[in-house]
């Protein structure tokens, strides 16, 4: 056997910026996969520890493949085992928790892109209890007979028309030890498939609706994360409001009025606005159950916001100001950008209801984006901050771009475990 070294040099300027770093380590991996070279090694003094967790990142997430039910009339190709390392001990290191950390967001896209008729709301509470299991997490969850007893009102009137039972999935982190400290609660809009209910979405908007679980895969990925690499020493809680969003003579209706755990009154006027019913009650959840430090929901709430922002950064809304340059900090780190929208009183007008007290859409459209934060903000309580993040534009990728190729970005997963991990 004659083994041959190859040395590669890739020119990043003189003071890379971390999202440079990310793009020439993608480009890097992508040449060399291309070329069957699957063994690198990395060494030399600029050779950084961010360095070595960008380019485990960049290799994990390239192997990733989104075809998950090739038949028999496609080609498979073999596996390969991708070989990294470098001289230095950190670095390596460093490569290791970016290979687990790109594990835990391709769990995120695999669950995105698995279909809606495999992943029920059920799939996803077993996927969650497994998981658990296997990474010392607790698991629990709530469906049938106890969303009534919890008045989880969202879950129970969006779910209605499908023979697929909604629940409230909850996934917990408690630190080896215990700790006396608050938790962190992290909740995610899983509908695992939206029609639109009543108000259908047409024959165009209907393909790709699987990916309307992006936010609770995200938070699955993210407690991967939190549970075998990051492990704070602080709880971390995960709330998964499941649904599917079906259509049947069942059906909630526009016109129906619901009235939620907390007392506030709904008006529905589109049965397409369902994933803040749903999180209304996961929020509700959290401000009553879990004693929270604070709240972060995440959500492809609106398509108004890729109107605003399109793929390049998501949405935040936050209720403080330290929470969310958190989460701005945590963001830049790991590439996945956000940007801030307002939360402000003169948009409570736009919700307003003549026969409850408020709408779960202005039909309008006006701040589309803004309107579903505003409708959440009914439901949070001032115990605890609460952020908002609308990631309908940048949960999947139409493009080949950096360490992606088109489909499920797992966007979130490793901004909320840079985010933990920096608390």
């Amino acid at each position: 056997v004659c083994w041959v070294d190859r040395r590669l040099f890739i020119g990043i300027g003189e003071s890379p910026s971390l999202a440079d770093m990310r793009t020439a380590a993608a480009e890097l991996i992508r040449f060399t996969f291309k070329r069957n070279l699957f063994q690198l090694s990395f060494a030399g003094s600029e050779v950084t520890e961010d360095w070595g967790v960008i380019v485990g990142e960049a290799a994990g997430l390239l192997c990733w493949n989104s075809k998950l039910y090739a038949g028999s009339a496609s080609e498979v190709a073999d596996d390969e085992t991708v070989l990294l390392n470098a001289s230095d001990p950190g670095v390596a290191n460093a490569i290791k928790k970016g290979i687990a950390l790109a594990e835990s967001t391709n769990i995120s896209r695999t669950l995105v892109q698995t279909p809606p008729n495999l992943a029920t709301p059920f799939y996803m509470a077993d996927f969650c209890k497994t998981m658990a299991a296997n990474t010392g997490l607790d698991f629990s969850m709530l469906s049938g007979e106890q969303l009534e007893e919890e008045t989880m009102t969202g879950l129970l009137n969006v779910g209605r028309a499908s023979v697929h039972e909604s629940c409230l999935i909850r996934v917990a982190y408690t630190p080896e030890g215990g700790s006396d400290k608050k938790p962190v609660v992290l909740i995610g809009k899983t509908i695992t498939f939206d029609t639109g209910g009543l108000t259908l979405k047409g024959r165009t908007g209907l393909p790709g609706l699987k990916g309307d679980k992006a936010g609770g895969c995200a938070v699955v990925g993210a407690m991967h994360a939190i549970a075998t690499t990051i492990k704070p020493d602080f709880p971390v809680v995960a709330l998964l409001v499941a649904a599917e969003n079906a259509i049947s003579e069942d059906a909630y209706k526009p016109d129906d009025v619901i009235t939620f755990r907390n007392g506030v009154t709904v008006e529905i006027t589109n049965t397409d606005a369902e994933g803040r019913l749903v999180l209304a009650d996961g929020l509700c959840w959290a401000y009553d159950n879990e004693d929270p430090q604070m709240v972060l929901d995440i959500a492809t709430l609106t398509g108004g916001v890729v109107r605003a922002l399109g793929g390049v950064y998501a949405g935040v809304f936050a209720t403080d100001d330290s929470l969310y340059s958190s989460i701005e900090s945590a963001g830049a780190k790991t590439c996945e950008r956000v940007w801030r929208l307002p939360l402000d009183d003169e948009y409570q007008k736009l919700m307003k209801s003549d026969v409850a007290d408020i709408v779960n859409s202005n039909l309008s459209g006006a701040a589309h984006p803004v309107q579903g934060a505003t409708f959440l903000n009914y439901f949070i309580k001032d115990s605890a901050p609460w952020a908002h993040l609308d990631i309908a534009g940048v949960a999947k990728s139409d493009k080949q771009e950096k360490a992606y190729d088109p489909g499920p970005t797992g966007w979130g997963v490793r901004l909320f475990a840079s985010l933990i991990e920096n608390l």
